[in-house]
């Protein structure tokens, strides 16, 4: 059998080592400090499952920023209560205008406090991306939308919305490569040393799709602590590959 040098980092221990990560933090970063009568909301938007969700709820951690997930069955009620629970009322009251209310009233007292908003593509979908431009105009809150490839063509038909955007502001999720795959690999399984070319292997059959990478990151860490193993490349490596596409086994390699 033929071995490939395992990568090892011992120095990753946080996630914003990833890509995606440390760029939605840089654009929040650049949001907050955005001076007076400078558009200061944000779109990150990708695919699914290239790790936007996970950037911003690290990036909210980092700087204490309001999140909010939309779901395809809220209104514009729950919207505001979901906001206001954010931002620590755990009871609100009231309709939605008073609600609304409160929710500028609370950010206006903390200029600094972002709002991320994750699946924003819901808010145009529901017809509620208004409420978010009365968050921020009326508030001055810094604000990401989070969502899928096509939310930046969605909000650029609301000019209302589209101008509130900071150009530096418009990021776009990227795929999954080897030096994504090396952090994933060192901060799910410490234990197990993942040679490159497996994780190369990954990256291309999965599409660079994160959550596929992770989920083959855990089959590939049963594998070798079945066998006894803490370190496994390509050659060695014979349980699944979730491209989403097949459930097929990838053959292990034989030595001539």
């Amino acid at each position: 059998m033929t071995h490939t040098q395992p990568n090892v980092n011992p120095a990753v221990r946080s996630p914003a080592a990833i890509k995606n990560v440390s760029a939605c933090l840089a654009v929040l970063e650049t949001l907050r400090r955005s001076p007076p009568g400078i558009p200061n909301m944000g779109i990150f938007s990708g695919a699914s499952g290239v790790g936007k969700t996970v950037a911003s709820v690290y990036a909210q951690n980092v700087t204490n920023s309001a999140y909010i997930e939309v779901f395809e069955s809220w209104g514009r009620r729950k919207f505001c209560e979901a906001l206001l629970k954010s931002l620590g009322v755990f009871t609100p009251r009231g309709g939605v205008s008073e609600m609304m209310d409160e929710v500028v009233r609370i950010l206006g007292d903390d200029p600094s406090k972002a709002v991320i908003i994750d699946e924003a593509h819901m808010l145009i979908n529901r017809g509620m991306l208004q409420l978010a431009r009365e968050v921020n105009k009326r508030a001055g809150s810094p604000m990401l939308l989070v969502g899928e490839e096509k939310l930046p063509a969605q909000i650029a038909l609301h000019d209302n919305v589209d101008n509130l955007v900071l150009d530096e502001a418009r990021l776009a999720a990227q795929p999954c490569d080897l030096a994504d795959a090396r952090v994933l690999a060192k901060l799910l399984y410490p234990q197990i040393a993942v040679a490159d070319d497996l994780l190369d292997a990954v990256c291309a059959e999965t599409r660079g799709c994160t959550r596929r990478v992770a989920s083959t990151l855990s089959s590939i860490a049963t594998f070798a602590r079945n066998r006894g193993r803490n370190e496994i490349d390509l050659a060695g490596y014979e349980g699944r590959i979730h491209d989403g596409l097949t459930q097929r086994r990838r053959p292990v390699a034989r030595a001539a």
